[in-house]
């Protein structure tokens, strides 16, 4: 039995996968933000309450949005901030009594969807986060590919490509970002800055989600703010493509759920891809929100 938890920002969701990868147990429950210790407790109860109802015990990964430096060996890099300077792996292992594995989420992601999800049988995969934040992980022959830093595939921390003024508004130099740079992809990818996007060019206040409604309603407005941000993305992943040059790349998050994006993204990275044809593959998730837990338990690979 593996055991895989995704770490949020609001919430917290274990689930147990058999050896052919099916979900036998699910649970959630809200994450104790701003609370280090709470977190450790809250994982290791979904734990103890898991192996009580499979009766088995197993093996344990975690996903968090962050990762643990090779350095120092405690978390960096993490949005949810409590939990950076922590030995996170070294404290759950103790918690728990046996060896627990920590990934990024956006690792996670990618793992799952590559394993047997939407980029199954794909030699290589970027896996993409475009939610609350804007995270990637990759994935070569069915392994992560990390390196010396643990910071393999932190896309959303590189510059928006290609700043420049658009319908009027000068990208840069980018709004602040909570690593302490401004004009991060981040800044511009996410759930929120889509929604402060569509705030400066409209003075409409409105959610994503609303702004991604409203475009399938045929709202004006809102067919603007997303062709804006699709030029982004496509700016963004060019970059990608131009480095790692991916067979497949897959979408999650909550922003993965606006379907224009299969139809245009790629027009849009072809424009700044080093290529004459671009044949990569663009592909919605196939797990959901179950590609967290389910790359958190696929960080044991079978025995």
């Amino acid at each position: 039995m593996r055991y895989g938890i995704d770490l949020g920002g609001t919430k917290t969701e274990l689930a147990a996968l058999s050896d052919d990868g099916t979900i036998v147990h699910r649970e959630r429950v809200p994450s104790p933000k701003g609370n280090y210790r709470g977190t450790i407790e809250a994982i290791a109860g979904l734990v103890e309450r898991a192996e009580a109802k499979t009766g088995q015990r197993g093996s344990v990964g975690v996903g968090i949005p962050g990762t643990i430096s090779p350095i120092s060996g405690l978390v960096k890099n993490a949005n949810s901030t409590w939990l950076i300077g922590h030995p996170m792996d070294r404290d759950l292992s103790e918690r728990l009594g046996r060896p627990v594995r920590l990934g990024n989420d956006a690792d996670c992601f990618a793992l799952s969807e590559a394993s047997d999800g939407a980029a199954a049988g794909a030699r290589s995969v970027f896996g993409v986060i475009i939610g609350t934040g804007v995270g990637g992980g990759l994935v070569f022959e069915g392994k992560l590919v990390g390196g010396p830093n643990a910071i393999a595939g932190e896309w959303g921390h590189n510059p928006l490509p290609a700043m420049r003024v658009v319908d009027g508004l000068d990208e840069r130099p980018g709004p602040q970002c909570y690593c302490g740079h401004t004009g991060c992809i981040e800044t511009y990818l996410s759930g929120g800055a889509l929604a402060a996007d569509h705030l400066r060019h409209t003075g409409k206040k409105m959610t994503a989600e609303e702004i991604v409604a409203a475009d399938l309603a045929g709202d004006k407005a809102a067919d603007a703010t997303m062709r804006r941000y699709i030029d982004r993305l496509g700016r963004a992943l060019a970059t990608i493509a131009n480095i790692f040059d991916p067979e497949t790349i897959v979408l999650g998050g909550g922003l993965s759920n606006a379907t224009r994006l299969y139809r245009d993204v790629l027009p849009a990275m072809r424009a700044h891809t080093f290529t004459d044809e671009l044949v990569t593959k663009l592909v919605r998730n196939k797990h959901g929100d179950s590609s967290g837990v389910r790359g958190a338990a696929w960080l044991w690979p079978a025995a």
